[in-house]
């Protein structure tokens, strides 16, 4: 992707972690960025410091990636703040945790309708705009996308879910020059599931490293898609 300085990325979830770490590289780059929350307040405070940090502007939106309506709404006010939509990071995420006679049916429905259906919601909303700039699709998985485990079971099904609609809506896309890679990170240092990130999370990734990777992919030549992307810590500690 060239001349970053007149491009738009629209990031969900992103006043933190792996979604604040992308926005914090592309405003790098030059690029401007909106970031959803579902705190307005939260999410014009991060772009606000992000701004300052960064060379290109920041805006903070209220959205719920729950909601279409939500969705659309977000995509107008990037339009109309910025005039055009090239990259779109879905990346608002929670988890729940329980085995499955533990796991209420509150926890599993929020969980797929903000990992999965929320995913689907932010694409659809966007879709039109990145057709017309031949933009590029991030959704962030986990390695729990393809590796399942004890507890997992709303987190699983909902990033399984997530690596299979992306890698499809890849092959839906490539033929109208729309790129779509699915990321999916293993531990990173963020505040995930009431983590607050300190040095014992050093041995991690971190969610500038997640920020580097988009960077890295958004500037491969457009002949080549990496389109599933597994990242994991380099040396996590011995059990």
């Amino acid at each position: 992707m060239d001349k970053f300085e007149d491009k738009v990325a629209l990031i969900t979830g992103g006043t933190k972690g792996i979604g604040r770490g992308i926005a914090e590289a592309l405003l790098e780059l030059g690029m401007n960025v909106a970031i959803t929350s579902r705190n307005l307040t939260a999410a014009e405070k991060v772009a606000a410091e992000l701004s300052k940090a960064g060379k290109g502007k920041a805006i903070g939106v209220k959205a719920d990636v729950r909601k279409m309506d939500s969705q659309v709404q977000a995509v107008d006010t990037v339009l109309k703040e910025f005039g055009k939509l090239d990259v779109l990071v879905a990346n608002a995420g929670l988890g729940h945790f329980a085995g499955i006679s533990d796991m209420t049916i509150d926890e599993w429905q929020e969980t797929i309708d903000t990992n999965l259906t929320g995913v689907f919601f932010s694409v659809k909303a966007a879709l039109n705009e990145l057709k017309k700039s031949k933009g590029y699709i991030f959704t962030i998985s986990s390695l729990a996308g393809t590796n399942f485990f004890a507890g997992g079971a709303a987190y699983n099904a909902s990033k399984f879910g997530v690596t299979g609609f992306t890698q499809a809506i890849m092959l839906d896309l490539r033929q109208d020059d729309v790129k779509v890679s699915t990321i999916m990170p293993g531990s990173v240092a963020t505040h995930f599931n009431g983590n607050e990130p300190s040095k014992k999370d050093a041995w991690k990734i971190q969610s500038e490293d997640i920020g580097e990777l988009v960077v890295d992919l958004l500037k491969m030549n457009p002949r080549t898609l990496p389109s599933k992307i597994e990242v994991r810590p380099s040396k996590p500690p011995q059990k």
